[in-house]
């Protein structure tokens, strides 16, 4: 995996939310980080219109078709599953913003 970050080559599906069990954003970047930020700074009129700032889940991918996959698949679930994805993964919905690797 260490390759992938070396070269760029990581993709990234992730959730945001406005808070615990909140509204939810499903998303796909190669660069999480900036794309949180872009988010946060209100480029994005979805998650700016209902406050969605707190990155709750992610992961990663190492090709594109992967997380595109991913990411369609998520965004097709039921709310429900979605929040027991978040929640097993982070039962306290902290931000995970810091977790990011570099």
């Amino acid at each position: 995996m260490m390759f992938c970050h070396l070269w760029g080559m990581v993709h990234y599906v992730y959730i945001l939310a406005s808070r615990s069990c909140g509204a939810l954003y499903t998303g796909r970047s190669r660069n999480l980080r900036t794309r949180v930020e872009a988010h946060r700074a209100g480029l994005s009129a979805h998650t700016e219109k209902y406050n969605i700032k707190r990155l709750v889940w992610f992961e990663e991918h190492t090709d594109f078709d992967a997380s595109l996959r991913r990411e369609r698949a998520i965004k097709r679930w039921r709310r429900d599953w979605k929040i027991v994805l978040i929640t097993n993964a982070n039962p306290n919905w902290h931000d995970l913003t810091a977790q990011i690797p570099s």
